[in-house]
């Protein structure tokens, strides 16, 4: 792979060879040197903190600021901290709430963010299922932390949003603090196959969005003034009699895993798909990715055959289940560890455990950068910008320079 020279670089390439050797018309100058062309980036997966183990991880993080530990969502209800040493071997509990999480299947505690100002205000939000009265509930809420970010009170829960699911999968459940300050919430479309509810094209109802929400003014949040039905009432509920003010863009089924290019702040999601076809979608604001009408960039078949894609916005990369059957989004690399990965959108699949590479700026198709055998749950990005990968059986991987 490494060295690899295109189509587009023979022609300027013969021509140098040419004058070189006399040909090409017997002019004096010399030609400008040819650049080759970047080498397609190299890279493996390397266990990291092998001496610790992770139930059912789905998610790790770190502080904003604070290098010196790391953080790991446990599906069934933990979230597990760490200090940042290789060679660490213990683990302490930095919240417990398996007493209200509903964990089986797709559901189950599944997204952490450490608001911007951890340091200071120790709040932090958790996404989580729940079945109160035996109805599967997502929730987000804020936790804090009263022993100056060692732990987060479990009893000082305060519920900021809350959505009966119509299904037990399609959860979503990622959170994270765009560099705007609000907090964006990914839920997917209720669950069962081909949306039968109609969720992700209904905006009187939060599901099968990404939703953006102020958690810093009045309760239980407030509304940004640019969101797309910025407006109209809340629906703190998950529903309402007009769009619902919290989304930011629609038409999703299950948005997994997404994260912000931390140079560019563009939001990049894998948005797990039906039966045919996984996507990469770049989320920006009031824009509509199309579920269930399309699957990836054509037309859903299960649905219709043929269908109008008049507003829809098409993924920035799709694959087909020949290689892969369950996106899971990653990050854009902005580390230093692999410098020809710079700029590349990484992300795996969960089923296949092939993890890919593709350049944010359009230039290329995706690069097949491993082939493993992890059950690809999440990605983690560590505040230099390099990334690591969690398997679902229990382990943490760094993702190295391969070459």
């Amino acid at each position: 792979m490494t060295g690899r020279i295109s189509d587009r670089w023979v022609i300027p390439l013969l021509a140098v060879l040419l004058q070189a050797c006399g040909g090409g018309g017997g002019g004096s100058d010399a030609a400008p040197p040819v650049e080759p062309p970047p080498a397609d980036p190299v890279v493996g997966v390397q266990p990291a903190f092998t001496l610790l183990d992770f139930q059912q991880p789905v998610a790790m993080i770190q502080a904003p600021g604070d290098d010196s530990r790391w953080f790991v969502v446990e599906q069934p209800g933990v979230v597990r901290v760490f200090d940042n040493d290789p060679a660490v071997a213990t683990t302490s509990v930095f919240i417990d709430i398996t007493d209200r999480v509903r964990s089986i299947g797709e559901a189950g505690l599944l997204g952490m963010a450490l608001h911007p100002e951890f340091a200071t205000n120790g709040e932090v939000i958790l996404s989580y299922t729940g079945d109160p009265g035996g109805v599967l509930t997502s929730y987000v809420s804020r936790f804090r932390s009263l022993d100056g970010g060692q732990t987060l009170d479990p009893g000082g829960e305060e519920i900021l949003l809350q959505v009966v699911q119509d299904f037990g999968n399609h959860n979503g459940g990622n959170v994270a603090f765009g560099q705007d300050g609000f907090l964006y919430v990914g839920l997917g479309d209720g669950g069962s196959a081909n949306d039968p509810n109609g969720r992700a094209q209904d905006t009187t109802n939060v599901l099968g969005a990404m939703l953006r929400i102020d958690v810093n003014g009045a309760a239980p949040y407030g509304i940004p003034a640019d969101n797309p039905f910025a407006a109209n009432p809340p629906c703190v509920q998950g529903f309402g009699a007009a769009p619902c003010p919290e989304i930011f863009a629609w038409g999703l089924r299950n948005p997994w895993r997404w994260s912000f290019d931390s140079d560019t702040g563009l939001l990049w999601a894998g948005d797990v798909g039906q039966n045919s076809w996984e996507e990469v979608d770049i989320v920006r604001i009031g824009e509509n990715y199309g579920w269930p009408t399309r699957e990836g960039a054509r037309c859903n078949a299960a649905i219709a055959a043929e269908c109008d894609a008049t507003g829809l916005t098409d993924p920035f990369w799709e694959y087909d289940h020949s290689v892969g059957r369950s996106i899971t989004g990653g990050f854009v690399y902005r580390g230093v560890q692999v410098p020809n990965l710079a700029g590349y959108y990484v992300f795996g699949d969960f089923v296949s455990g092939r993890i890919w590479g593709i350049p944010v700026d359009g230039s290329s198709a995706a690069l097949d950068l491993v082939d493993s055998s992890l059950l690809v749950a999440a990605f983690g990005e560590d505040n230099a910008g390099e990334l690591y990968v969690v398997d679902y059986s229990g382990g943490l991987y760094r993702i190295v320079d391969g070459s």
